[in-house]
């Protein structure tokens, strides 16, 4: 039996459809091991979005040739549309395919087996309708459901759209069916994701909330979680359904990229930072338990000492409890990356390590406010020095001692001793 090895990079999209072709290759006879063992084919799917994902790519790929110098090397994904010239040049790369024909890796695969000759599939993605469904399914109490692909903003700083393609997606059925064939394995919980899901329904003349409606009719699937959706497109209608869902978890993430609004606009986001503020106090105000994490981009062009301490003020007011905090990083053919007035460095480094103290002290914060309230965790099946951990519905993670028997399970606790690292609760009643 051939064996097949995946490397993942950037987003939960990526990993949905990486555990797609997983399941593609297992159908085809191969067998997946871990990408630190020698394995006949290597898969990096990757990503764009800093110079650090592409530099982690050229690792993974080094990394593989040297476990396995005979082996294929497949480099999909993101970095490969966009870059994919880079990666021609660098040694044991043997399949580039964008993200158009990624989805058929396994006929490529079998074809250089018998031919041995290098492909380079990479065609102009800009006007693609093509959607290609997809979900994990490698974590036995999770799945990633993709509904939605490629993005219409053109942020100035983002290569996402150039690398994805224009919106699009599946109509509700299909997404539906998809959902249902989860529920059969058993997955308690679905997480939907996409580039910009909130824009979901432009190519099927439907709406994201009419997606979460008839997702939410599904009984089987407990537990549904939002992934990142945009300020301007998370409706208080959305908002209001969540409130009252059967399955629908008070779990956010809205990215804000930046808190000054001279920034955003610079940045060509849609909104002002007052519409970001209006959209997390209204989900307070319906769930004062809802876990909201946002993102930060820190160093952008132009952004002054005062646009940033502007951006810090602005997140400490608000009840937000995360922060993902990105480092700048110029992206080619982008906008920003001929804008001028660039942040040393050093500048956008410090800027980031005072944001990600602040997501820290907003984390235990949170974490704080809701001791000695009851949650339901669903537990997963990682054994970590003795441990167990899962998550509440408003994403606060427990530990237990590990047992077998939890895997999968969700049960009631109180949250009641927090652990000396803040990191997690620890349930202190067996």
């Amino acid at each position: 039996m051939s064996t097949i090895a995946f490397h993942t990079l950037g987003c939960k999209l990526n990993f949905a459809e990486s555990s797609d072709l997983a399941r593609r290759f297992a159908q085809s006879g191969y067998k997946q091991v871990d990408f630190k063992e020698k394995a006949d084919v290597y898969v990096i799917n990757t990503c764009t979005v800093t110079q650090i994902a592409e530099k982690k790519c050229r690792n993974a790929i080094r990394q593989a040739h040297s476990l396995n110098p005979n082996a294929i090397i497949a480099v999909i994904g993101c970095f490969s549309q966009l870059n994919p010239e880079q990666i021609e040049n660098i040694e044991g790369v043997d399949i580039i395919l964008g993200n158009d024909d990624k989805h058929k890796l396994v006929d490529y695969v079998l074809t250089h087996q018998k031919t041995n000759t290098p492909t380079n599939q990479v065609f102009d993605i800009s006007h693609l309708k093509t959607f290609y469904t997809s979900y994990s399914s490698d974590d036995r109490t999770r799945s990633f459901l993709k509904v939605q692909d490629g993005c219409d903003y053109f942020c100035t700083y983002c290569a996402i759209p150039h690398a994805r393609g224009r919106s699009r997606n599946e109509n509700i059925e299909t997404i539906i069916a998809c959902a249902k064939e989860l529920a059969k394995e058993n997955k308690k919980e679905v997480v939907l994701t996409g580039v910009n899901i909130g824009d979901f329904g432009k190519s099927t003349n439907e709406t994201f909330l009419q997606l979460i409606k008839r997702l939410d009719e599904i009984e089987e699937i407990q537990r549904y979680r939002i992934s990142s959706i945009e300020p301007n497109l998370i409706t208080e209608e959305i908002i209001d359904f969540c409130t009252t869902s059967r399955a629908f978890l008070p779990h956010f993430h809205i990215p804000l990229q930046s808190g000054d609004n001279k920034i955003l606009k610079l940045m060509h986001r849609k909104y002002e930072r007052e519409l970001f503020a209006q959209r997390v106090n209204y989900i307070k105000e319906k769930m004062p338990h809802a876990f909201i994490a946002a993102d930060v981009i820190v160093g952008f062009p132009q952004e002054t000492e005062e646009d940033f301490q502007s951006t810090y003020n602005f997140i400490e007011s608000l009840p937000l409890a995360f922060l993902h905090v990105f480092t700048y990083s110029e992206r080619p053919n982008t906008i920003a990356a001929k804008m001028e007035g660039k942040v040393p460095i050093s500048e956008r480094r410090r800027r980031s390590q005072e944001l990600q103290k602040l997501s820290l002290k907003k984390k235990q914060q949170f974490y704080e406010r809701n001791q000695g309230n009851k949650v339901s965790v669903l537990w997963e099946a990682d054994n970590e020095n003795g441990l167990m951990f899962g998550f509440s519905e408003n994403y606060i993670r427990v530990a237990r001692p590990f047992d077998e028997k939890y895997i999968n399970h969700i049960t009631e606790e109180t949250l009641e001793e927090i652990d000396s690292t803040l990191q997690y609760y620890k349930v202190t009643k067996q």
